[in-house]
C-alpha cells in the first residue's frame, strides 16, 4: 500500500493541503474550525509524514494542531523546498501548487518527523533571541559612538544605558526560567561542566537545539550545519564546506570552541594535533566545534557530567 505524505501551504488566512499519492487537495480556514476540519480528514489516512514549511510563525499554530493529534510532522525549509520546485519546473507560484509542491518534496526527501518544541522552550527561544538583538544594538550604538561628534556621541551612551538596562533584566528572566525549570536546570548544570561552556552557551543550546542528546552525531552535526559536505567530480576535488543548519547555533558554539582550545584539554590537544598536520586555523576551528557539539551531545544523552580522560 502506497504510503501517504501530505503537505500544506500556510498562508494568514488559511491552509492549502495536498496528498500524495492521491492527488487530493482541498483548503480549509486557518482557525479552530479549520484545523478541527484538517484533524479530521487527517486521522483517517494514517500518513507517514505531514509538512509544513517554516513561514515566520504562521505554522507553529497548525503545527500545534497537527502534533496534538499524535500525527507525524515535519517543519520543512523554505529554500530546500524553493530548489526542489525548480528541479521539477514548477514556474507557477500558487498555494495549491505549493502545496502540491510540499507533498512531492516529502514523498521524495522522506525526511523525519520530528516534535515542535513546547510553548515553554518557545518562550525561552525567544527570551534567547531577544538577548541576541539587544547585544546587536549595543554593539551598533559602540559603532555609532566612535564616529560622530562629542555633542551626538552622548545619545549614543544614552542608549546603551537604556539597552544595558534591558540586557539585565532579560538575563535575569533567562536565569529565572531556566534554574526553575528542573528538566532545564539539571540540563544546564551537566553543559556547563564541560570546560569551555558557561551558562549562556547553555541556554543558548537548550533554547534552540532542543534535540541535543536525542540524535546521534551525525545527525546533530547536520542539524546544526557543522557537518562538511565534499564537492568532487571525476579526479577533480574541491574543499568540504559547511553551511544550512542554526546558524545561531553555530555562533554560539563558535564563542565556546574559543574559550575551549585554551582551558578544554580534549580540544586543545584535538586542534594542536590538526594544525600539526597542516590544517588550517579555521578548518581546525569548525573541527572543534564539531567534536565539541558530539561531546555536549554525548553529555545530555547519557545524562553524565564531564570527565577529563
Amino acid at each position: 500500500m502506497d504510503q501517504v505524505s501530505v503537505g500544506i501551504d500556510v498562508s494568514k488566512d488559511r491552509l492549502d493541503v495536498h496528498i500524495r499519492p492521491s492527488g487530493e487537495a482541498f483548503a480549509v480556514a486557518r482557525d479552530g474550525e479549520g484545523l478541527a476540519a484538517l484533524i479530521a480528514r487527517l486521522v483517517p489516512l494514517s500518513p507517514r509524514l505531514i509538512a509544513v514549511e517554516a513561514t515566520g510563525g504562521f505554522e507553529i499554530i497548525v503545527a500545534a494542531a497537527i502534533g496534538g493529534a499524535g500525527l507525524p510532522l515535519a517543519v520543512v525549509n523554505p529554500a530546500q523546498v524553493r530548489h526542489y520546485a525548480q528541479a521539477l519546473g514548477k514556474r507557477a507560484k500558487t498555494d495549491p501548487v505549493d502545496a502540491e509542491v510540499i507533498a512531492r518534496f516529502v514523498e521524495a526527501t522522506r525526511p523525519e518527523p520530528r516534535a515542535l518544541p513546547d510553548e515553554a522552550t518557545r518562550m525561552l527561544a525567544d527570551l534567547v533571541a531577544r538577548r541576541r538583538q539587544i547585544i546587536v544594538m549595543m554593539t551598533a550604538e559602540r559603532q555609532r559612538a566612535t564616529r560622530l561628534p562629542k555633542r551626538l556621541m552622548r545619545s549614543c551612551e544614552r542608549v546603551i544605558r537604556v539597552l544595558e538596562k534591558e540586557l539585565a533584566t532579560l538575563d535575569e528572566d533567562i536565569d529565572t526560567t531556566v534554574r526553575g525549570t528542573p528538566a532545564w536546570r539539571a540540563k544546564e548544570d551537566l553543559l556547563v561542566s564541560v570546560p569551555g561552556i558557561g551558562a549562556i552557551t547553555a541556554r543558548s543550546l537548550i533554547a534552540e537545539l532542543p534535540e541535543l542528546g536525542n540524535l546521534d552525531r551525525r545527525k546533530i552535526a547536520s542539524l546544526v550545519g557543522l557537518a562538511p559536505f565534499t564537492r568532487q567530480s571525476g579526479q577533480w576535488r574541491g574543499k568540504a564546506f559547511i553551511g544550512g543548519g542554526r546558524r545561531t547555533v553555530r555562533a554560539a558554539l563558535f564563542v565556546a570552541t574559543m574559550a575551549a582550545v585554551r582551558y578544554n584539554p580534549t580540544i586543545r590537544i584535538f586542534r594542536e594535533r590538526l594544525l600539526a598536520a597542516g590544517k588550517p586555523k579555521m578548518v581546525a576551528m569548525i573541527a572543534c566545534m564539531r567534536k565539541l557539539l558530539t561531546i555536549l551531545n554525548a553529555i545530555a544523552r547519557e545524562q553524565k557530567p564531564w570527565q577529563n580522560a
